[in-house]
């Protein structure tokens, strides 16, 4: 579906993201999401739509730069490689940002702050650390840096399972396929207060800290609009006020 966003905080408030969008303006662009990574990016039961974090910031960088853009959903695994081929223009879905990526991509400036959180049934008391994994059944998410984190730091010592998506991770931790779950800690911890209440609980440290960025078709004339645009989001506030739509308070 193609999407021209009038904004949720943002009536009247295009400004300078319309008017520097140049060239961007008028063309509809291919948009990439996986629509498993809650609260980021997720299925409303009752609208049938796309809805979460990510799915406001890219309605309200949209709406700045002055560009409609058509949604798609697809598997994690597969959003990098469709931007690299040009089969689609953008990707949002909770991206961390790495050197490896940046080799095939062009990414945004930041948008947020993360790292990678452990996730155990709540009556656990062996796991503290990623050190104490070893020896046990771990899922994780395909294609993600977290499965990247477990091969590099456990190797052999663990049997890591990759899921398609986390809903299926965290369906076998709860159903004891798996003795823990190591994943983004946005999505552990959202998990683990709403689904997962009572029966599961993120334990220790934050590990890797990340940054979450915007995926762009190299040489993309939607890079520096869009950058732009998020800039002026957190001038003006607007940026703060879907964080606190989706995970409270700003700490930036």
């Amino acid at each position: 579906m193609i999407r021209e966003f009038k904004s949720l905080a943002l009536a009247g408030c295009i400004g300078l993201g319309a008017m520097s969008a140049g060239m961007a303006t008028a063309q509809t662009a291919k948009v990439a999401t996986d629509p498993s990574f809650v609260p980021f990016e997720m299925l409303d039961q009752e609208s049938g739509e796309m809805i979460g974090f990510d799915m406001d910031i890219i309605a309200a960088i949209a709406d700045r730069a002055g560009f409609e853009y058509e949604l798609n959903t697809m598997d994690f695994n597969g959003i990098i490689p469709a931007v690299q081929t040009g089969n689609i223009d953008i990707a949002i879905a909770g991206i961390t940002i790495t050197d490896e990526r940046g080799e095939i991509v062009d990414f945004s400036d930041p948008y947020y702050d993360s790292g990678l959180k452990i996730l155990v049934a709540a009556d656990n008391e062996d796991v503290e650390s990623v050190e104490d994994l070893a020896g046990m059944k771990i899922g994780t998410k395909i294609g993600s840096t977290s499965f990247d984190y477990l091969t590099e730091n456990l190797g052999d010592d663990a049997e890591i399972t990759p899921y398609p998506g986390s809903s299926d991770m965290y369906m076998a931790l709860m159903g004891g396929s798996v003795d823990a779950v190591f994943y983004d800690a946005p999505n552990v911890a959202y998990f683990a207060q709403t689904r997962g209440e009572g029966r599961v609980k993120v334990v220790g440290p934050l590990y890797e800290g990340q940054q979450y960025g915007i995926a762009f078709v190299k040489g993309s004339e939607l890079l520096e609009p869009a950058n732009e645009a998020l800039a002026a989001m957190r001038e003006d506030g607007t940026y703060d006020e879907i964080h606190a739509k989706w995970f409270g308070e700003s700490t930036e």
